[in-house]
């Protein structure tokens, strides 16, 4: 038997270039705490932390709330949007959103390898979005590799549904309360359960 203890990461990972911590972390390579660059990545963590305990800790309007969330993505979005807070958040700088995105309370976005979400999308309470996971090597769990998560135009998650790294979500398509969604769901259907599958073509 291999000796795991020696055993490569399990990851698809390349070996460390000289691209910045940033780049190699959205390209989905093999980052470990201990690198040398990873307090670039503490840094916007920490200020993060720091916005999102102001966003969650008072009552804030709704241009407050959407200034606060603009902070924690790093620009400005559109005034079609309406988060309701608290808004939990890892990173915050790899959020793009579309117009007329709602929001509703205790989401969780781990962003880190990056979260794309189109016009007109609505997520509901406690819904998870994480693009993010640790090395299977149990003896490099600190390092960490990312895949993106694409929602389009006209999403509708349904509450505590949990959307898992690497996933696209076509267009017009609902995702059912509750729901592990661990593969791409095309556009116009309705999948629920856990893992995800098709329960109706819309």
């Amino acid at each position: 038997m291999q000796d795991i203890s020696k055993a490569k990461a399990t990851t698809n990972a390349t070996p460390r270039t000289d691209r910045d911590i940033f780049t190699r972390d959205l390209n989905g390579e093999l980052v470990d705490m201990n690198d040398p660059e990873f307090d670039k990545i503490k840094e916007i963590i920490l200020r993060t932390i720091e916005l999102t305990h102001k966003l969650n800790s008072a009552h804030h309007s709704p241009e407050s709330t959407r200034a606060i969330f603009s902070e924690i993505v790093g620009y400005e979005v559109d005034s079609s949007t309406w988060i309701i807070p608290p808004f939990y958040v890892d990173f915050g700088r790899n959020i793009k959103v579309g117009k007329n995105f709602f929001m509703n309370q205790s989401c969780t976005f781990m962003d880190r390898g990056g979260i794309t979400i189109g016009d007109d999308v609505f997520i509901a309470p406690k819904v998870c979005l994480t693009t993010i996971n640790h090395d299977f090597n149990p003896y490099n769990r600190k390092a960490t590799f990312t895949k993106p998560i694409v929602i389009k135009d006209r999403v509708w998650i349904g509450i505590n549904a949990t959307i898992c790294p690497g996933v696209t979500i076509g267009e017009n398509s609902i995702i059912a309360a509750g729901s592990v969604v661990t593969k791409d769901v095309p556009p116009n259907v309705i999948v629920g359960g856990n893992p995800a599958k098709i329960l109706k073509t819309l």
